[in-house]
């Protein structure tokens, strides 16, 4: 499982030495951005949604542990890098948090983050199993569900009254949720059209699958296509006509 990391620390050269170090010895962990102090390190992560902090505790003006006062949303794994500062250590230790001493010993660092990518790797398996349980306990009522879409940052459960279509392209598919947000994920579109079926989504097009919640109206001029609420215009192939006639017909019934 590859982790995208961020580096906060005050000290260029501690932010140079790990990165390298984690270069050479951890290939799962890609940093993707770096920080010197506090405030920095609050934008890096709220932008970049790392799956592993690295944190150095004491930083002029605010600390490592006032920064993390200061997040609303601890979904990453963390792990300190720090000089021995015995109050910082013992807070550390009996939260169960790793942690690093300066300078950072290559062994002890490959575990620590061998333990903060199993720990990713289970929270995920948790939500994995949640979403299935939910799955079974809704059959009867299809209303609405949570489906697991894997992105090359993270994997998503998104409700599916928030998707409003997916569009393919070769073996990508791209899901447009509401709040104009998008998210590419490495499938294509026809693994999606048996599960969305369900939940209100029609394959109009060998290219797209709409949920028909936000179609808007069928323009049947110039080849015909679908109006949707948010502006699209998706097209409807010849041999979807009927198919896409029967399905509003009865939605709208």
């Amino acid at each position: 499982m590859q982790a995208n990391a961020v580096i906060i620390d005050d000290e260029q050269h501690n932010i140079d030495n790990l990165s390298f170090l984690l270069e050479k010895n951890c290939p799962e962990v890609t940093v993707v951005a770096t920080a010197k102090n506090a405030e920095e390190g609050k934008k890096i992560i709220l932008q970049y949604n790392p799956g592993l902090v690295f944190l150095d505790i004491q930083m002029p003006v605010k600390n490592g542990f006032e920064l993390l006062k200061s997040l609303n949303n601890y979904s990453f794994e963390l792990i300190f890098v720090t000089a021995f500062d015995q109050y910082g250590i013992q807070a550390i230790k009996f939260s169960a948090i790793d942690y690093l001493l300066k300078p950072v010993n290559t062994e002890e660092l490959k575990q620590a983050v061998q333990k903060a990518v199993q720990k990713s790797i289970q929270k995920l398996q948790n939500l994995q199993l949640e979403n299935l349980i939910q799955l079974l306990q809704q059959q009867q009522n299809r209303k609405d569900h949570r489906i697991a879409l894997t992105t090359l940052k993270e994997t998503r459960f998104v409700h599916t009254s928030e998707i409003i279509r997916c569009e393919s392209t070769n073996n990508y598919t791209t899901f447009f949720l509401t709040g104009k947000e998008k998210l590419v994920v490495s499938k294509p579109i026809y693994e999606y059209e048996e599960i969305l079926a369900g939940y209100g989504f029609i394959r109009s097009h060998q290219s797209h699958l709409v949920n028909k919640k936000f179609i808007k109206s069928w323009i049947k001029e110039d080849g015909g296509y679908l109006l949707l609420q948010d502006g699209s215009e998706i097209p409807v192939s010849r041999n979807k006509k009927e198919i896409i006639k029967k399905e509003l017909e009865q939605y709208h019934s």
